[in-house]
C-alpha cells in the first residue's frame, strides 16, 4: 500500500510539471462576508430556484434555518419596466402596486431605528430581495450598519432626513426634508436615491413638486404593511395580489412586543408563501 501511495504521489508530480493545476488543492474563492463591498447583488433573474439543495449551503438549508417554506424563484426582470416614467410636467408618479400578472410581491423596510445583526445574516443566507427608505434621523448614529445590506442588493431610497407629515409642512419645508435626505444618502451610500417614500403614507402637491426638484423619479406608498404576526391589508378581500407592494419596518423587541425583526421578517415571508406568492426587486419594475 505504501508503494502505491508514493507511487502515486510520484506520478502527480511529474504531471504537475505539464499541468499547472493538477493534483493541487482548489484555491477557496473569498466568500461575500469577507469581501462584502463587491458582493454580486442578488439578482430577480435567477436561473436557481431559491429552495434548491442542490447548490453548496443551499437556500433549502437556509429556509429551514430561519424556519420558513422555500420560496420559489421569482420571474426574470421584464426588459421594459411596466411603470415608466411619466412625461415632463405631469407630476411624480404615486405608486402602491406594480401592475403584472405575475405573483410577485416586493418588500420594503422603513425608517431604520432597529439594527439588528441578524437581519443582515437572514438577508444573506435567505437571498431575498429588498428595498430600503431611510430617515436620517432613524440612521444617523450609524450609517454603516446599511452597508452590508446595501452591498447584498438592497437599494437605499429617501424616506426624508426627520419623519415628518409632509401635508403640514410647506413646499420649501418639503423640499429641504427630500433634497436633504437626497444628499446625505448620496455622501453615505454613493448614490441619489430615484425613490421616495412619505412618511405615513401622506403627500399632497407640494410632495410631487418637491420630490421632483430633488431629482426623485417615483413616489412610493404600498398595500400591505407587516405588523407583528400579521399583515394590514388595504383591500376588503384581505389578500395579497400580483404585484403588491408590502411595507414592513426597522423594529425591534421595543416596538414589536418582544419579537425580533427577524422574526418578523420570518412570518412575513410565510404569509407571502402560503398564498403562493414570491418576491421580486422592486427596482427591477420601476
Amino acid at each position: 500500500m505504501d508503494r502505491r501511495i508514493k507511487g502515486a504521489a510520484l506520478a502527480c508530480l511529474l504531471l504537475t510539471t505539464v499541468f499547472t493545476a493538477g493534483c493541487s488543492a482548489a484555491t477557496p474563492k473569498a466568500s461575500s462576508e469577507d469581501s462584502s463591498p463587491s458582493a454580486t447583488p442578488h439578482s430577480s433573474a435567477s436561473a436557481r430556484p431559491r429552495g434548491d439543495a442542490g447548490a453548496p449551503g443551499g437556500a433549502a438549508a437556509a429556509y429551514r434555518k430561519w424556519g420558513i417554506k422555500p420560496l420559489a424563484a421569482p420571474p426574470a426582470a421584464p426588459a421594459t419596466k411596466p411603470v415608466a416614467q411619466t412625461a415632463a410636467g405631469s407630476g411624480v408618479p404615486v405608486i402602491s402596486d406594480i401592475p403584472t400578472k405575475e405573483k410577485i410581491v416586493f418588500l420594503t423596510f422603513d425608517d431604520g431605528a432597529e439594527k439588528d445583526p441578524k437581519f443582515v445574516t437572514m438577508m444573506r443566507e435567505l437571498k431575498i430581495p429588498f428595498t430600503m427608505f431611510l430617515t436620517d434621523a432613524a440612521i444617523s448614529a450609524n450609517y454603516g450598519y446599511f452597508k452590508p445590506l446595501q452591498s447584498l442588493g438592497g437599494p437605499v431610497q429617501n424616506h426624508t432626513l426627520t419623519h415628518p407629515n409632509m401635508r403640514t409642512l410647506s413646499a420649501s419645508a418639503q423640499k429641504a426634508e427630500i433634497c436633504g435626505q437626497q444628499k446625505k444618502l448620496k455622501d453615505e451610500y454613493g448614490a441619489a436615491p430615484r425613490l421616495f417614500r412619505p412618511p405615513y403614507g401622506n403627500w399632497n402637491e407640494d410632495t410631487r413638486a418637491a420630490a421632483a426638484s430633488c431629482g426623485i423619479e417615483k413616489i412610493v406608498l404600498w398595500r400591505e404593511s407587516m405588523q407583528i404576526k400579521n399583515m394590514q391589508y388595504q383591500r376588503g378581500d384581505k389578500k395579497l395580489h400580483p404585484g403588491d407592494i408590502i411595507l414592513a419596518h426597522f423594529r425591534g423587541p421595543s416596538e414589536l412586543k418582544g419579537t425580533t425583526m427577524t422574526e418578523m421578517t420570518a412570518n412575513m415571508l410565510r404569509h407571502i408563501q402560503e398564498q403562493g406568492f414570491t418576491v421580486a426587486r422592486l427596482e427591477d419594475y420601476l
